[in-house]
């Protein structure tokens, strides 16, 4: 009976052993490792992309004045003048490309160039009888072929992926301005006609939103005012069956206007910096 005793005693503290033994000992199974959030993304790097929107004119006329002079009493210093109710409205579309430097962490610098062409343009018409017997017809039409900008960028980070900045710089287009004016009076008719065609340059500023949706894809909404300045023609009345004198007409219209419009960038450097790798410590 002792010895069952005690062989049991020696049974149970050698199951007692073991076990503690085997707490002791390091388990196989490790606790999962969670990913760390993603860095904040980094905006320096080139971009491309692509545009469209609405534009419209701040100064919607075009200011034509007349002038006749026939060598024939008493039809001497006769004139006409007109305000013609012109526009530059409708779809404006192209493309830009540009670079942008984040610094100070939440501070975006850059520099972009854009082109677009303008589909939208009206002209006006208006006769004047004025003087007597003359009667002057003028007519006048303005348009821009093609707007675009060289501009600087700066820009705040409201949250890593959300840029919220200023901009502006040079602007760029052409402009195309043209007037002409009939002139009819007893049996004399007195016609001429101007046109001014060619690149102008001046100045935009605005602002916008630029919004990284996607790694390397961003969308952005901005506003641009810009002003090419004022253009202005002139050409000499000819009547016909009259030699003698001759008069000028002149017309004279301002460039300026706004732009509303989306756009969608492509960022070749863009990028999230790689999470440093995780080492298990045993």
């Amino acid at each position: 009976m002792k010895k069952s005793l005690l062989a049991a005693s020696a049974l149970a503290l050698a199951v007692s052993a073991g076990s503690a033994l085997a707490a002791d000992l390091p388990s196989k199974k490790a606790a999962p490792l969670l990913p760390p959030p993603p860095p904040p993304a980094v905006w320096t790097g080139f971009y491309v992309g692509l545009n469209a929107g609405y534009t419209w004119d701040e100064s919607s006329s075009v200011a034509v004045s007349s002038g006749s002079i026939a060598p024939v009493n008493p039809i001497v210093g006769i004139a006409g003048s007109g305000s013609l109710g012109t526009s530059i409205d409708g779809f404006i579309g192209g493309g830009q490309i540009g670079y942008n430097y984040q610094f100070a962490n939440a501070f975006v610098a850059g520099v972009e160039a854009d082109i677009q062409g303008v589909a939208g343009s009206n002209s006006g018409t208006s006769s004047v009888a004025a003087f007597g017997p003359l009667t002057s017809t003028i007519s006048a039409s303005k348009s821009i072929d093609y707007l675009g900008t060289v501009r600087g960028r700066l820009g705040y980070l409201i949250t890593p992926s959300l840029l919220v900045y200023g901009t502006g710089g040079l602007a760029y287009g052409q402009a195309n301005l043209s007037s002409s004016v009939f002139q009819a009076v007893g049996g004399l008719v007195g016609t001429s006609s101007s046109a001014f065609s060619d690149t102008r340059v001046g100045w935009t500023a605005g602002g916008g939103v630029e919004w990284l949706f996607l790694p390397k894809w961003s969308a952005k909404v901005e506003y641009l005012y810009y002003d090419l300045g004022t253009v202005s023609t002139s050409s000499v009345i000819s009547f016909t069956t009259v030699a003698g004198p001759a008069a000028t007409t002149s017309s004279s219209a301002r460039f300026n206007g706004h732009v509303v419009r989306a756009g969608v960038n492509y960022h070749f450097n863009l990028f999230s910096p790689a999470a440093a790798p995780v080492v298990a410590k045993y």
